[in-house]
């Protein structure tokens, strides 16, 4: 039985008004990303933005492209019938799935190089002294912790944070940047994707004043399932000064 050609008709003209508004929506969601990752000025701002947005807001105008797509695939229908519009809309529908599988897997496996990449050239470009406009100092490890408190080198000390200290030496101004102590996935020693990631820490020797304690880290693949486990020292706890 043939689908009534005025059906057909509606539907042909209000869903390419659909699939042209969610083209549109799509570029707008881009467009708006681009726009604020722009008008972020600070480099540890932009760089939070990167690493909180950036994967998911392209996955989202990817799904809403593909659905674009897919309706303005079914509204070039002239005269059909029931069962070979039920086909056709299945075929789109298994075509859509399988792109958005394949575009899944290229943000979960092959864009975070890129996005390391950027996120790593952002956290290390030089800041700029709001006091005389000149490029500041990033401290080491050894050097930075003469500006964190107890509190904050605890955290560094068990890899759960990482602090990055600029200084201002003319003006003695220092910056404080707060990282995750383990950012992003790392790459895989057996599939080589970036998606080795810590998913557990325990602490297998508490320090003490005179000791360096030690620290578990077990990390696990999300793509092929690869486990490991690797020990780090864990710094020794600082004698308080007698008043």
């Amino acid at each position: 039985m043939n689908v009534n050609i005025e059906t057909i008709n509606a539907w042909n003209m209000y869903g390419q008004y659909a699939a042209f508004a969610l083209y549109g929506l799509s570029i707008l969601m881009l467009l708006g990303y681009v726009a604020k990752l722009t008008s972020t000025k600070e480099p540890k701002d932009k760089y939070d933005f990167i690493n909180k947005s950036e994967i998911n807001m392209l996955w989202y105008a990817a799904i809403v492209l593909i659905t674009a797509t897919a309706v303005l695939a079914n509204t070039f229908i002239v005269d059909i019938t029931i069962l070979w519009l039920f086909v056709r809309v299945f075929l789109t529908v298994m075509m859509s799935i399988i792109t958005g599988v394949i575009i899944q897997n290229i943000l979960k496996f092959y864009y975070p190089f890129y996005i390391e990449k950027r996120l790593k050239k952002l956290r290390y470009q030089p800041r700029i002294s709001p006091k005389n406009g000149k490029p500041m100092k990033l401290l080491s490890e050894d050097e930075e912790d003469v500006y964190l408190d107890e509190g904050m080198q605890a955290e560094e000390d068990l890899f759960s944070i990482d602090y990055d200290v600029w200084i201002d030496e003319e003006n003695n101004y220092t910056k404080i940047e707060k990282y995750s102590g383990h950012l992003h996935a790392q790459q895989c020693p057996e599939c080589n994707y970036q998606t080795f990631k810590v998913t557990k820490e325990e602490l297998i020797t508490t320090p003490t004043a005179d000791e360096e304690g030690e620290l578990m880290k077990y990390f696990d693949c999300g793509y092929c399932g690869h486990k490991s486990k690797k020990p780090f020292k864990v710094a020794r706890l600082k004698e308080e000064q007698e008043a």
